[in-house]
């Protein structure tokens, strides 16, 4: 019941701010010299960042890097632009580089107009700063919107990033020195570790997956912790790389799992389109989005709840690098 409470108050808000008119608007720094655009997806506040992106975010992870053509991925990556994605995810995970490089060459003539996500793998300070500073030169920038620790696992991975040398020593820097502008933490491994480092830590923001199977108990427990200490959220996985998507029983239809994250108290949700079409349409769901009634969320996690178990072991420790599958789905 708490959650629904949080959801409805969290709608009721967002209603409010988009009939005065505020909710295709950028505030703070980052809007400084943005011109509008007349495509502008709606959008929501990140938190207390202080800016409000797109409600619908450009995954630049494995689906990414199935464009091989390079010339077709900046293209596309434009394309979104220019349909009012303002909210770009990146990785050094992503292809060891490969992603970033290829967003940077976008970058490099767009940079203010969209909040820009990268995430480092590294679990020490030195070696995530040394990375970061790679990431930096191949994003052709410097600095990053937001700056993510990648993929943190269970108790003893967060240990490690701790640590006194740790990788969280290197995030506190890197925002500190401005080589970001906002910190969190990422996860798809378990809300409970998520939540512990939500609680303990001065993070701006968090992306974890969030979909229709509650993996992770991201939902009853990450979710509610980031709430409460109003930390911008992103919704990652919404279709469990595709395990989701309905091709057999106990599976869903891409409309209905990106309406689900996109209902839950979430600023954006980001999904990685390997063809244009994907993006057009996902796009067309964003630009019309309303928010699934409690009815049909519950029947959604009904639907896809035998589901749950399977998805958790495919996604522990993932951090969705090159693929070499030849499908082209939603992810």
């Amino acid at each position: 019941m708490a959650n629904d409470l949080t959801r409805r108050k969290f709608l009721e808000k967002l209603g409010a701010g988009t009939a005065a008119g505020m909710g295709y608007s950028l505030l703070g720094e980052w809007a400084e010299g943005r011109a509008a655009n007349p495509n502008a997806l709606p959008a929501r506040p990140l938190g207390r960042t202080g800016a409000k992106v797109s409600i619908l975010a450009f995954g630049c992870g494995s689906r990414f890097l199935m464009y091989e053509d390079e010339a077709e991925a900046l293209a596309i990556l434009n394309h979104a632009i220019d349909s009012g994605i303002t909210y770009l995810d990146t990785a050094y995970a992503y292809g060891d580089g490969k992603s970033e490089t290829r967003v940077g060459k976008v970058m490099a003539t767009r940079r203010k107009e969209v909040w820009l996500a990268t995430k480092i793998p590294d679990r020490t300070r030195d070696d995530f700063m040394r990375r970061l500073d790679a990431s930096l030169k191949r994003l052709q920038t410097d600095h990053v919107d937001l700056l993510h620790i990648h993929s943190l696992g269970r108790a003893e991975d967060l240990a490690k990033i701790e640590a006194p040398d740790g990788a969280l020593k290197g995030l506190l820097e890197a925002r500190e020195q401005k080589m970001a502008r906002a910190i969190g933490m990422t996860s798809h491994t378990s809300g409970e570790v998520l939540a512990q480092a939500i609680q303990k830590h001065d993070l701006d923001c968090v992306q974890m997956a969030l979909n229709a199977s509650q993996n992770g108990r991201f939902e009853e427990l990450g979710l509610p912790a980031a709430r409460a200490k109003n930390l911008g959220v992103i919704a990652m996985k919404v279709t469990g790389q595709e395990f989701l998507l309905k091709n057999d029983a106990g599976k869903e239809n891409i409309d209905s799992l990106l309406r689900y994250s996109m209902s839950l108290p979430v600023t954006t949700a980001v999904v990685g389109m390997p063809r244009k079409e994907m993006l057009d349409h996902n796009i067309e769901i964003a630009r019309s989005f309303t928010a699934l009634p409690e009815g049909d969320m519950d029947r959604l996690r009904k639907t896809l709840q035998p589901s749950r178990d399977d998805l958790e072991k495919r996604l522990s420790g993932h951090h969705d690098g090159p693929t070499l599958k030849p499908h082209l789905f939603w992810a």
